[in-house]
């Protein structure tokens, strides 16, 4: 009976106390990111240090005015053109260019499917024998990395729960397994760390 109670106070807390830990790191990335500078203006200005609380409150406010102001700059010819200039700054920097490019091509590829890539969700046996999971068809051509690899298939498949973070394989075509889900469908199972299964209905 205490086994019982214990078990069903765990997994209906559980959820709570993953949304406030995942709340608690996006604070404290917030504070870190502004915590610097507002500390520097307020030596310059001799005032006191800024509160906990309004830096995580300038941090939230900054964080959105940037992401209107990055939206508001693609709408535009001239804000193209600095993102664009941006762009082409980060690929020239050493080590930033390959975590930075390699970032941008990952998700462009599975937002709009570039190259044909990224749109066909596959079962793929992988880390071993006997255990399955969902991957998305990067290449359908390995020739370069291996002979014969004209009928091998590469699959990226994705980490939970960030999905930008993932394993690149290379399978034999007759071992990949083309299932009848979206690419969405797939993102969702893996973020939620297989617990919201797609809706297969919904996927044809």
């Amino acid at each position: 009976m205490i086994r019982k109670y214990l078990l069903a106070g765990l997994f209906t807390l559980l959820p709570l106390v993953v949304t406030l830990w995942i709340l608690k790191a996006i604070f404290n990335a917030l504070v870190g990111i502004f915590r610097g500078p507002l500390t520097w203006v307020a030596h310059q200005i001799h005032v006191p240090d800024p509160p906990t609380w309004g830096l995580a409150l300038f941090s939230a406010l900054a964080t959105v005015l940037l992401l209107l102001l990055v939206g508001a700059l693609v709408g535009n010819f001239i804000g193209r053109q600095v993102l664009a200039w941006l762009d082409e700054l980060m690929l020239h920097v050493p080590v930033v260019k390959s975590i930075y490019g390699a970032t941008r091509q990952l998700m462009g590829a599975i937002q709009s499917g570039q190259g044909g890539s990224f749109k066909d969700v596959v079962l793929v046996e992988w880390p071993h024998a006997g255990a399955f999971t969902l991957g998305f068809v990067a290449s359908r051509d390995c020739s370069w990395a291996v002979p014969g690899g004209e009928g091998m298939v590469a699959v990226y498949v994705p980490t939970s729960p960030n999905p930008t973070s993932g394993y690149v394989i290379m399978l034999e075509a007759s071992k990949v397994r083309l299932v009848d889900l979206t690419a969405d469908q797939a993102l969702t199972w893996a973020v939620s760390g297989g617990v919201v299964a797609p809706d297969i209905q919904r996927g044809r």
